[in-house]
């Protein structure tokens, strides 16, 4: 019974799927009225001619704008929103096309683009650009297009002339693949077969090419976008090709496309897609001899006996659904653990004009030379950092991640990082993030340039150096980290955990001035939501709570904690952990016992310090370490204590013994049940109990 568990809940989720979720699945013939042609575009032998053969090459003075441009749309709006739930549609589509230049007198036309729009009528009237709107254009309907390039401009961006793109909103793609070296020509003449996938769920459109009839089973393009932004309630779906100032014929043969209101990763598209056909004329249909009508005819009698057989097999399985769903979702419930929610896509929403511009791998190259190792100021366990100048953007970080084929794209830190940065972090003390580019395996993240470097090196590599922190600048420094937290836990549209706050993550301007980043541990939450998921601690040596390590939870305290220590490092000029293994926290309560609190001042300040607020910042950081979360200090709080807005804390005689118990809310049944298999600890000298296996020493 157990073993069939698996293929029970595999079997039910699919009809749920086919049942319930919202498709689009209308076969129609190209000669029906199921499509609708503009410009060029004429149905040929069953398919769709976007271009026409010319016989002389266009030219720049020709009178004609749209002469050159044909496109295909399928006649009805396709519902990608759901206006009541907002919930986004994802969709699969497959289709077959050829580019054939047609004469040799003239150079390649610009190539065939799969569009979805919400307005054909908006799409651009010039020659170039597949159709699509030109990149000086001030249409404000935006669109969503895979573009199959075969002409080089170097003008938007594009890497040569036979390659593929994908575009929002811009003919200037947001991620783009040379195909040359992966054995395609587009302008072949061959039919080439594309899929092209969206799910909503993760953010994550995918691009596969080839010449079978069979999807390759590696995509050659991947782009973390979230289209839901893009999308209305209703768009319209279809093709777009022009020639501009050259010649080729530009076909569509065969196109399945289907939506989904939802579309988990473990469903394959080739599992799903059958019978969900835009156009299914095939080779041998082009040969029969049969009148449009007489086809069309064919194709409407037995989609209804089709129908009929699957509407009576459909009564049959709903009749038995709600029995069997109830008994998988009892087995579900006691065998599984609250599974891990998906951070990818959980951004805040953001005005248009704040999304960072995508940036192209070559202007990435020229801005750091190359990635030249003598541009590196900083590496870490998953990125390097180099300097660099963009002719537009002045000196800026580009922090290069590891290749894509070595870490994975869907949970890796260039997409929590990215999908936590672009969504709603817009705050003075947080690190501004201008561009990014995922081209190929690279990824790259292009931020905002910290001309003083991490906190970390001024304040514990300076000692042999004149840049000596006073105590005005320190001060401002912690107050700005207080005012990025108290942002992100409480201000931002959804709750962001750090997860690593600490020095080496605290960047320094011109004018000493603090601003957080790295958010490749960043965790995104609902405000209103209590779920929390126990994973392996991820942080730093000497920066994390002790119920963090415990349980594996994150919370909001935990940041809290993670302040404390670097409030207590500013202030004493001591690292979280020194080399002779004292523990900043430990030292710091020790002085607090023995009445000697003022002393722990950094000397390096000689004294020149206000004694009044070096007391506060003191008691402040310890009460943000206290070893039970509940008597710590929010991030708002521990702000307003630091700048004397409050009353100090209440601090015990001597440091708390520690006691760690679950942190789960109290009415999550399967995490009750996990930490039951985890006593509680009291510790008495409990130092930062950090596997060293796990974490770094920065």
């Amino acid at each position: 019974m157990h073993s069939s568990h698996p293929f029970l809940i595999w079997v039910l989720f699919f009809l749920f799927v086919n049942l319930t979720c919202p498709s689009i699945s209308v076969p129609f013939s190209p000669a029906t009225n199921n499509v609708t042609l503009s410009g060029d575009a004429y149905i040929n032998n069953n398919a769709i001619s976007l271009t026409q053969e010319l016989t002389t090459c266009p030219s720049s003075s020709s009178s004609s704008t749209t002469s050159g441009i044909g496109r295909a749309f399928y006649a009805y709006p396709i519902r990608f929103l759901d206006s009541k739930t907002n919930a986004t549609a994802s969709f699969l589509c497959r289709f077959s096309f050829s580019i054939t230049p047609s004469s040799q007198l003239c150079s390649c036309g610009d190539g065939i683009a799969f569009v979805i729009t919400p307005d054909v009528d908006s799409l651009s009237s010039s020659r170039g650009y597949m159709g699509l709107p030109e990149p000086t254009s001030t249409s404000k309907e935006s669109f969503f297009a895979v573009e199959f390039d075969t002409r080089f401009d170097p003008m938007v961006g594009d890497i040569n002339g036979n390659h593929i793109g994908i575009d929002v909103n811009t003919v200037v793609s947001v991620a783009s693949v040379d195909v040359v070296s992966r054995g395609i020509d587009l302008t072949s003449g061959r039919e080439i077969t594309a899929w092209i996938e969206y799910r909503d769920a993760i953010k994550m459109i995918r691009v596969w090419v080839g010449y079978s009839s069979t999807r390759p089973p590696t995509p050659l393009l991947v782009a973390q976008i979230d289209l839901s932004k893009q999308f209305k309630e209703f768009m319209r779906v279809g093709f777009s090709a022009s020639n501009g100032q050259g010649s080729s014929i530009h076909i569509v043969d065969r196109w399945k496309f289907k939506t989904f209101g939802s579309l988990p990763p473990g469903i394959p598209m080739d599992a799903v897609e059958e019978g969900d056909c835009f156009m299914c004329s095939s080779p041998e249909d082009s040969s029969i001899n049969s009148s449009p009508v007489d086809h069309s005819h064919e194709r409407k009698t037995k989609m209804v006996e089709m129908a009929l057989g699957l509407g009576g097999l459909a009564a049959f399985l709903f009749s038995i659904f709600a029995f069997l769903f109830v008994i998988c979702f009892m087995c579900v419930k006691k065998r599984k653990v609250i599974a891990r929610r998906s951070r990818e896509g959980q951004t805040c929403r953001v005005e248009a004009k704040r999304v960072p511009t995508s940036l192209s791998l070559a202007e990435i190259r020229s801005a750091t030379m190359g990635f030249n190792r003598n541009r590196v100021v900083g590496e870490g366990a998953s990125a390097k950092v180099y300097k660099g100048s963009l002719p537009s953007g002045g000196e800026v970080a580009v922090k290069r991640f590891e290749r894509a084929d070595k870490i994975g794209c869907l949970r890796s830190p260039f997409t929590t990082e990215f999908a936590t940065m672009v969504g709603c972090l817009r705050h003075k003390n947080l690190v501004q993030l201008h561009g990014w580019c995922c081209e190929g395996n690279e990824l790259v993240l292009v931020y905002e340039l910290m001309p003083n470097g991490s906190l970390n090196k001024i304040l514990h590599k300076s000692f042999n150096s004149s840049v000596v922190l006073s105590w005005k600048q320190r001060l401002n420094i912690v107050l700005g980290v207080a005012s990025a937290l108290a942002y992100l836990h409480e201000e931002c549209e959804r709750q962001i955990i750090h997860r690593d706050v600490k020095t080496c993550n605290i960047m320094l301007d011109a004018d000493f001035n603090a601003k957080l980043g790295d958010f490749g541990l960043a965790e995104v939450y609902e405000h209103s939501s209590l779920a929390r998921d126990a994973t392996i601690p991820a942080g730093t040596m000497g920066y994390l709570a002790p119920e963090y390590v415990y349980s594996g939870v994150p919370t909001v305290k935990t940041d809290v904690y993670s302040f404390g220590v670097v409030v207590l490092e500013v202030a004493t000029g001591r690292k979280p952990v020194e080399d002779d293994g004292t523990v900043v926290v430990d030292w710091v309560w020790g002085m607090w016992e023995n009445g000697k609190l003022i002393e722990a001042a950094d000397r390096r300040l000689m004294g020149k310090f206000d004694m009044v607020e070096m007391e506060r910042t003191l008691m402040t950081g310890l009460a943000c370490v206290h070893p039970n979360h509940v008597k710590r200090p929010t991030m708002k709080e521990a702000g307003r204590i630091l700048k004397g807005e409050a009353p100090l804390p209440v601090l015990p005689a001597s440091k708390p013994r520690v006691n760690l118990r679950p942190v789960f809310p109290d009415d999550s049944e399967e995490i009750s049940n996990f930490c039951s298999l985890r006593p509680s600890l009291e510790l008495d000298d409990v130092q930062y109990l950090t596997p060293k296996s796990h974490f770094g020493k920065d």
